[in-house]
């Protein structure tokens, strides 16, 4: 198990754009350790997922999943998924508002992001994966790939929202948890 240390904001790399996983290259040991190494720091971070250039690495790989997670106990289930070189496009013009937290930013804000997007990517086996990402899951899909692409969740944010994560959970959960319930149900999620 290899994890490593998670950048934080003010790091230069976190603001480059992730360079193209070349296809003959997704099979490489280099690029399977870095997969590993990924997910053994997501998972020890607690967090829902993890790009590459948060570990100093301007690859375009990220991981996700969500089961339990005690940063995100509302947050529909997400399998173990290995992203390379993913796409999020986004079809529609609805958004709804997040409240979004990250590995690399000690806070959380008001964020809004697309209700669904079509994501595409290339697994850990070099195999296209194509599928539509709805509610919470295409958020995070969103946010990952902002990562790749040397966006920070807090230069989409609502200046007047931002607060640390203890600050959130005494003072603004359970609004968010009742909006999010209520979308959830809108979206039949």
């Amino acid at each position: 198990m290899t994890i490593h240390e998670v950048l934080s904001i003010g790091h230069p790399v976190l603001r480059q754009r992730a360079s193209e996983v070349p296809v003959d290259q997704v099979s490489s040991p280099q690029t399977q350790q870095l997969i590993d190494d990924l997910i053994d720091t997501m998972h020890h971070a607690h967090g829902a997922g993890i790009a590459a250039n948060q570990i100093g690495v301007t690859q375009r790989i990220c991981v996700l999943e969500v089961n339990n997670n005690p940063r995100y106990p509302y947050k529909p289930k997400i399998p173990l998924t290995v992203a390379i070189n993913p796409q999020v496009e986004t079809p529609g013009t609805e958004t709804f508002i997040n409240n979004e937290g990250c590995l690399s930013v000690p806070l959380r804000g008001d964020v809004e992001r697309f209700t669904s997007a079509r994501v595409s990517y290339l697994d850990r086996h070099g195999d296209k994966q194509v599928f539509d990402a709805h509610g919470l899951t295409a958020a995070t899909w969103q946010h990952e790939v902002d990562h790749l692409n040397g966006v920070l969740f807090i230069d989409k944010a609502d200046p007047a929202t931002l607060t640390t994560w203890e600050e959130f959970e005494t003072h603004h959960r359970a609004a968010f948890l009742e909006r999010i319930a209520y979308l959830q149900n809108e979206w039949g999620t």
